[in-house]
């Protein structure tokens, strides 16, 4: 199982998810903070340092072991500490929290439209050969497989950055779509339920302390990836076509 561990391309997945985590918390925080709760800024959490954010388990021991072993593991960071009552009253308290909760998935989008834009340029001005392996370069690419790119002769500068791109617009459209599940500890929970009539609140606010659970039964068995996986098809067609157009092949 470990013989195809290459370590480049897990250092290179790594630094991507721990920037792409980072980005996202922070995100939070400084959303919050606009809304006038400086709870997450006076515990240092409106900050790229990695380290603020870092969980053990989920920051370290399984996007490691995902990485190692190929299992699907994402990894997430320590939540931002959000107190609704201090947000201000502009909005609604439900719907202050709402727009924190949003922040963070719209920094990851905003963050691989970005990378994606970086990487077409990349490798247009320094890689123009790859358009005649365009697909497999692309797998390549996205997958952050340092020894594939390699063949290409690129350079190790030009190698490793178009490695780090590829992986930066895969996980932080990974890390959007995992985090848009209206579930438990999700943002997508915290968004829906700014948008729920009053009336149904009851009941989402019965059932949530159950969805942490389910979300992680759904992700060991491999259920979550199933139902993710139409998205992420339609996600990588764009990106392919997208590609493509550039690479005018």
């Amino acid at each position: 199982m470990f013989d195809s561990i290459s370590i480049p391309t897990i250092l290179v997945s790594y630094v991507a998810l721990l920037f792409s985590l980072s980005v996202h918390e922070a995100s939070h925080a400084t959303m919050a903070h606009w809304l006038e709760d400086d709870t997450a800024a006076r515990l240092g959490r409106m900050t790229l340092n990695p380290l603020v954010h870092m969980d053990p388990l989920g920051t370290f021991v399984f996007p490691l072991l995902g990485l190692a072993t190929g299992f699907p593991f994402i990894g997430w960071a320590k939540p931002v500490p959000v107190d609704p009552r201090n947000l201000t009253r502009r909005f609604s308290q439900r719907g202050g929290y709402a727009l924190v909760a949003a922040a963070g998935p719209t920094s990851n989008l905003i963050l691989a439209v970005l990378f994606t834009g970086i990487l077409l340029i990349l490798v247009r001005v320094v890689a123009p050969t790859a358009s005649l392996q365009a697909p497999l370069f692309l797998h390549a690419v996205f997958m952050g497989r340092v020894e594939a790119l390699q063949s290409l002769e690129l350079g190790a500068t030009t190698t490793l950055a178009v490695a780090l791109c590829g992986r930066l617009v895969i996980i932080n459209i990974a890390l959007a779509l995992f985090n848009l599940l209206p579930m438990g500890p999700l943002d997508g929970a915290g968004i829906l339920r700014g948008m729920l009539p009053w009336r149904w609140l009851p009941k989402f606010d019965r059932i949530q302390p159950w969805m942490g659970g389910v979300l992680i039964v759904l992700a060991l068995t491999g259920v979550l990836g199933y139902l993710l996986s139409p998205v992420f098809f339609v996600v990588k067609m764009v990106l392919v076509l997208i590609a493509r157009f550039v690479f005018g092949v």
